[in-house]
């Protein structure tokens, strides 16, 4: 009843199951055109018909209600066309979503780009296109699209294996293994006692009868077999190859290897029983080959085994006598139990352990079987040494019997992350470089592999190189794994070379691939489960798939169900992989881009939204010509140099952003997604500052560069040139004009500020980055300019530099806005150690072992982790690992852009930050002149600096870190970091831009009124051609400055005041010529309306400290004529935001106009400045104070303060000497003049002795601290202070010189000298000299390592 109830409803619902289907429609006329390339096909007016067989026809045009469907049928179907045009009311159905296709089919486009046929005004060429109305439905069959591999799979490495079975004592008989001769896998074995029972004879016969034929059948006796073996069993083997069987004896090894059904292939070794202390072994073997290039080795054996050990050593005679008789005769009278009589091996030596051959003495007997004679008269010295001997003896047999299966194959097993669901024997996958190349990408053929898990595929051929599949030190590295074929593929044809066209110049391939193309206005577009191959042209608006123009393709502009690509293969493409072009909402999911020309995902004018790329993958994507963005550097030359008379193109600027994913608008989202290898980026955001092409007019101007971001979640990048993610650039929207000589689309500056409805005057929405992924990306891990980006749970690693924060460079543009990255990780060395290349690798020593290991860039490449750029930037909670300089290479977790001439925030802020395997050393480093660095001569590289908010990273909760010769901010307790090339210091910092103009080419040198012997000399932000200047320092507050030019000073400056706040000010001195007039106001200029509003005026005033009682409608200036200086109090009168750069109501100026005599000679008044305006140093924030040992983290590595100060005071005429050292805080004076030397041992920190050397034995022989400095131990440092009149020569000094001070060094009275008494100079041994104050305040690392050399 169950039976007939269920048939009833399979029944019923059978034409529901037919519905879904669309080759089982009702109506479908039968269709099969042939074979004619001139045939042009129109289906139409209402005609419906079935492709069931393969066809080849000039072109098919389906529109006005007709319909085209493909058959699923068991045969491959392939249809040649020139193009397919699917217009108005037009259809083409293969299979459905709820039926996919299951059948093989290949729709092949054909033709030439230089055909004779006239091109469609839209389409063009070697096309499917859907146009207004039509509607393109292809589902091909469900399969997984990628994943990741789940072991890592090293070169060379397949799934070789072996099967190993051994037995020995009981386990008594015949033992037999049934073997799969497909797959070399045991099927069963068995063990029958042959010598205990005649039962166990008649149960082997049926054992081997019931064994399929085919089966491969390996057989060994262990121990015994021969006793109870019956004729039913010796005739069963005999049958099945066996010559030797029935002569099997007792104790006889036998071995058998044969396949059931074909007796040719056995083969068979007897060896008779020995004895008890006689080896003997039979022995078989034989390849049986499984296909792919694979086999597999069955090798069997049967043996008695004779084990031995050596006996203890034996010293019956001495070489006294006629020399050293040790035979084996006389051994076995004076140890009778304790040596064999048939040694299998005997060996000699003295008692000092040499063996008798290395002697050179010659041996009169020296044999196992007689034993050991040494006889004086043969030594030429007459004299043999005193030897020993031992022997080597047998002990009693035992059986061993083995079956050993060895599979070789040239195969590989991956382990996937997810189920290969789908993927069957024949087809194609690539696996993605996990290095810093994306040319390490390999494609492999899969496999049949009946014996894998769901998650594993069976791959021809062996990887080249390393694949990870882990993750490493934190960071997910698995390679991502591409399926390459499906069963629906749609082609383009191609010559066998390139043709007739520009691209010619750069390829010598055919581009001319097919394409698909959907026209605004189409009926209905779902496309997933294809590969597509050789799909592309290089010409504009011909790509694999490219929407034109669409508009909404979702609901909003009603599409129900929405449009979408997805589970698509597409490679071996010649331009891009999916294009988004003037349309929003698509759903671009689970896609494979893979070898593509130009951008692979690609949006394309600007107005695209709401796009969705969901799990797609793009690897070994490659410059193409279309876009200048497209291009590399031969392709940006080539095409583009006098493109405009006067042009030059500069390829690093205007071209060569080959990316994998393009998105030329923010509002789109990209969720899961792998760039897995370009040229260039991964992930570019680029803006148009206004539409461009076919969207011109579709947003205002400036709309993209506020619109906030959409979805950027779980994505990742690795194996790119230049970045794994860029967020900055725009693209040049105008055309070549004398202006501006550059193409339209070159690169261009661009600034991202996202806002609520992309509108700047509404609150800020920040662009949300979470769980990036970027590792081994030669340049950077990410650049991301822009107004509020944050990023949280990231990860970084083996990036030349992992990430860099940008804001403006001059200003952040979206004021007040800032960035922060929060959670993350950052790597910089990793156990990915990389494979070399032949051709273009960067090789060399690294890790925290210094193996060999691929690098970014260059051998002495300076790694960074987090760089600091220009800011305001939060750094929290993150974890920097492996970051380790060597000497020759500046490896840092924190940094600062190189060769940077654009201001540096002092909101640059850093907190909770952990290290781990990063020495002290490598934590931070400012930078010093040398490869990479160049000069340090850029305003930026002298004004770096950045707020360690908890001492995390300094161990000064609240210190800031500031360059170590920028004097414009240190004070008397500032702290020295020399490994560091930095000073910890404290205070209240903010900037001045200073603006010229007229002229705009000269150089400003700054002085800090305390420090008038350390100025500043800063070139300016902008290039000398520019029409105005910008300086950018960073100033103390409540400080007086003074400022001095190398040419005449200029007509113009304005002051801007940069993260004052309220009731902040500093006072300036600027240098003019005398005779010069002034004219000076303070104006509120908003930087966002462009509005500028004049708040005060500036009056000259005779008393100069009338200055500092001025107000914002009123201030006052005071001109020092004899000194060229005039004086201004310069004060922030409104509130500021916590990030902003400027006030509430704008950025508040002083502008001074100044009238200069003409012929006025350069405005450098510093040699009348001072003395005059010198001010005693003052530390107005008092140093914090260093973090206690309980607060630190647990690691022996530490920071010891030293302080070590020589000087004298003065009063009225009584001069007196002090000198003292300090050691993380506590005080050693020195008593006595001369020299003090305090030890501190260089592990622990801890200091050891303090001992004083007099002058009066300082001019003598110095051997007392000569003799105290060479019994310290090594890696000791040493600290020295001098007191009263020193001893400034003599012998004396070259003591010194142990300790790492210049053996060319000139003393004076006051010294302090910072040491080390060791095999090497560390980078803070330090020495400072002067006639009355001498001083040095710094950390040192303890314990002290010496940098490995790189």
């Amino acid at each position: 009843m169950k039976s007939c109830c269920s048939v009833a409803l399979l029944l019923a619902a059978l034409p529901i199951i037919l519905a879904v289907c669309p080759d089982k429609e009702p109506g479908l006329q039968p269709w099969t055109p042939g074979h004619s390339e001139a045939h042009r096909v129109t289906i139409g007016y209402g005609r419906r018909v079935l492709l069931t067989s393969s066809a080849t026809v000039h072109s098919i045009e389906i529109l006005n209600g007709g319909k085209l469907v493909i058959a699923d049928t068991s045969r491959p179907i392939l249809l040649r066309a020139k193009h397919i045009l699917i217009g108005n009311k037009g259809e083409l159905h293969v299979g459905s979503p709820d039926c996919p296709y299951k059948g093989n089919l290949t729709i092949s486009l054909f033709g030439r780009a230089d055909d004779a046929d006239i091109e469609h005004s839209y389409f063009g060429r070697k096309y499917i296109g859907v146009g207004t109305g039509g509607t393109l439905e292809v589902h091909g069959a469900k399969k997984l699209s990628w994943t990741f591999l789940n072991k890592t799979l090293h070169p060379g490495e397949g799934n070789d294996n072996s099967y190993h079975f051994e037995r020995g004592w009981g386990n008594r008989g015949i033992i037999i293994h049934v073997i799969d001769p497909s797959t070399g896998n045991v099927l069963h074995n068995d063990r029958f006692d042959t010598y205990r029972s005649k039962d166990e004879s008649r149960r082997l016969a049926q054992y081997v009868a019931a064994v399929e034929d085919g089966m491969i059948l390996a057989m060994v006796v262990n121990d015994e077999g021969s006793n109870n073996l019956e004729d039913t069993a010796k005739k069963a083997l005999t049958k099945l190859g066996s010559r030797e069987l029935t002569r099997l004896g007792f104790r006889h090894s036998w071995s058998f290897i044969t396949v059931k059904g074909d007796s040719s292939l056995a083969v068979e070794d007897r060896a008779i029983y020995q004895g008890t202390k006689a080896s003997s072994e039979a022995k078989s073997s034989r390849i049986f080959h499984t296909g792919y290039g694979e086999h597999f080795t069955i090798t069997t054996s049967s043996q008695w085994v004779q084990e031995a050990e050596w006996t203890e050593w034996f010293d019956r005679d001495d070489e006294r006598g006629s020399g050293d008789w040790e035979k084996l005769s006389d051994l076995h009278k004076a140890y009778p139990e304790r040596l064999c009589s048939n040694p299998l091996d005997m060996e000699a030596e003295t008692h000092d352990g040499i063996p008798a051959n290395m002697t050179g003495e010659v041996f009169s007997k020296n044999d196992k079987n007689y034993g050991f004679v040494c006889l004086n008269k043969d030594q030429p010295d007459g004299l043999c040494h005193n030897y020993r001997v031992r022997f080597l003896c047998g002990k009693l047999v035992r059986p061993q019997a083995s079956i050993t299966v060895d599979t070789l194959s040239n195969s590989s097993i991956l382990e996937l992350a997810d189920e290969a669901y789908g993927w069957k024997a024949g087809d194609r996958v690539v696996v993605a470089s996990t290095d810093y190349s994306m040319h390490q990408a390999e494609e492999f053929d899969v496999l049949p592999c009946p014996a894998c898990a769901p998650n594993q595929v069976k791959v021809q051929g062996k990887p080249v190189f390393v694949h990870m599949g882990e993750e490493v030190d934190g960071v997910d590295m698995r390679a991502e794994v591409g399926l390459l074929t499906r069963n629906v593929l749609v082609r383009g044809e191609m010559q066998p070379g390139c043709y007739g066209n520009e691209a010619c110049k750069f390829f010598d391939f055919d581009t001319f691939g097919g394409h698909v193309k959907v026209e605004k206005g189409f009926g209905a577009v779902h496309f997933e489960g294809v590969e597509m191959k050789h799909m592309g042209q290089q010409s504009m608006g011909h790509y694999p798939v490219h929407f034109h123009m669409n508009g909404d393709v979702d609901e909003e502009g009603g599409y129900n169900p929405p449009t979408y690509v997805r589970d698509l293969s597409i490679h071996h493409t010649f331009s891009r992989c999916v294009t988004v072009h003037g349309s929003n909402g698509l759903l671009v999911k689970d896609i494979v881009g893979y070898d593509a020309l130009g951008h692979c995902f690609f949006t394309e004018d600007g107005p695209e939204e709401r796009n969705t790329f969901d799990h797609c993958l793009g690897l070994m994507i490659k410059a193409g010509t279309l876009l200048p963005s497209d291009r590399d550097s031969k392709m940006c030359r080539d095409i583009t140099d006098g493109a405009y008379p006067g042009y030059i193109a500069k390829p690093r600027q205007d071209c060569s952003a080959t990316s994998t994913f393009w998105m030329a608008n923010p509002n789109n989202n990209l969720i899961n997604c792998a760039a897995a290898g370009s040229e260039e980026t991964g992930f570019w955001f680029i803006f148009h500052h206004v539409p461009t092409g076919p969207s011109e007019g579709m947003y205002s101007p400036g709309r993209t560069e506020h619109t906030p971001m959409g979805h950027f979640i779980n994505n990742r990048a690795h194996s790119n040139y230049r970045a794994g993610m860029i967020l900055d650039n725009g693209v040049k929207t105008t055309e070549a004009n004398a202006k501006d000589k550059r193409p339209f689309l070159s690169l261009v500056g661009a600034r991202y500020g996202p806002h609520e409805d992309a509108d700047p005057f509404k609150p800020r929405v920040p662009a949300l980055i979470h769980h990036f992924v970027a590792y081994k990306n030669e340049d950077h891990g990410a650049w991301l300019r822009g107004g509020d980006v944050w990023l949280d749970d990231c990860q970084f690693a083996d990036n030349g530099i992992g990430l860099t924060l940008a804001s403006g460079g001059t200003f952040p543009d979206d004021d007040g806005s800032r960035q922060q990255v929060k959670n993350s990780l950052f790597v910089g060395e990793s156990a990915n150690r990389g494979m070399p290349m032949p051709l273009n690798s960067v090789w060399g020593p690294g890790g925290t072992d210094l193996s060999e290991r691929s690098l970014p860039r260059g051998v002495n490449f300076p790694i960074r982790g987090m760089q600091i750029y220009d800011g305001p930037i939060n750094v929290q909670n993150c974890t920097f690992r492996k970051y380790i300089a060597l000497d020759g290479r500046h490896t840092s977790a924190f940094a600062f852009r190189l060769n940077n001439s654009w201001q540096s925030c002092p909101n640059n802020n850093v907190t909770d930050i952990t290290f781990d395997d990063v020495p002290l050393t490598s934590r931070v480093f400012f930078g010093e002149p040398g490869p990479w660095f160049s000069q340090m001569q850029m305003d930026g590289d002298k004004t770096t600096i950045f707020h360690d908010v908890d001492g995390s990273v300094s161990e000064y909760p609240g210190a800031f870190l500031v360059k170590e010769d920028n004097w414009l901010l240190r004070h008397p307790d500032c702290i020295d970091v020399p490994d560091w090339r930095a000073a910890i210091c404290s205070g209240h910092y903010a900037q001045i831009y200073v603006q010229t103009r007229n002229p705009a080419n000269l150089d400003l040198t700054m002085v800090k009124n305390e420090y008038p012997d350390r100025p500043l000399r800063l070139m300016g932000a902008l290039g000398k051609k520019n029409h105005y200047q910008q300086f950018q320092p960073v100033v103390a507050l409540a400080k007086g400055y003074t400022m001095h030019w190398d040419q005449a000073a200029p007509a113009e400056v304005t002051v801007w005041l940069i993260n004052f706040n309220r009731g902040d000010w500093i006072n300036v001195g600027i240098c003019y010529p005398r005779g010069t007039a002034f004219t000076i106001i303070s104006d509120i200029h908003n930087r966002l309306t462009k509005e500028t509003r004049k708040t005060g005026v500036f009056m000259r005033t005779m008393d100069r400290d009338k200055m500092g009682h001025g107000h914002q409608s009123r201030g006052y200036y005071f001109w020092e004529e004899d000194t060229g200086l005039l004086f201004l109090k310069v004060r922030a009168h409104n509130e500021k935001d916590d990030y902003a750069f400027c006030s509430v109501k704008g950025c508040e100026r002083v502008k001074i106009k100044a009238v200069i005599p003409k012929g006025s000679p350069p405005s450098d008044c510093m040699a009348e400045a001072y003395p005059r305006h010198a001010e005693m140093p003052v530390v107005d924030v008092p140093m914090p104070k260093k973090l206690p040992q309980s607060k630190l983290p647990e690691t022996s590595e530490h920071f010891l303060e030293i302080r070590l100060e020589s000087y004298n005071t003065r009063f009225f005429h009584i001069k007196e000497d002090f000198a003292f050292t300090e050691v993380n805080g506590k005080k050693i004076y020195q008593s006595d003049d001369g020299v003090q030397l305090t030890a501190i041992e260089g592990h622990s920190g801890k200091v050891l002795d303090t001992k004083g050397f007099r002058n009066s034995l300082l001019m003598g022989i110095p051997a007392q601290i000569d003799n105290y400095i060479s019994n310290l131990k090594e890696e000791t440092i040493v600290l020295v202070t001098s007191k009263g009149r020193l001893a400034t020569r003599g012998i004396w000094t070259k003591a010194l010189e142990q300790l790492g001070a210049d053996p060319n060094v000139k003393l004076k009275d006051k010294m302090v000298f910072v040491g080390f008494k060791g095999s090497f100079k560390p980078d803070w041994v330090k020495m400072v000299l002067d006639d009355s104050l001498a001083k040095i305040h710094q950390v040192l690392p303890v314990p002290i390592v010496r940098k490995n050399s790189l």
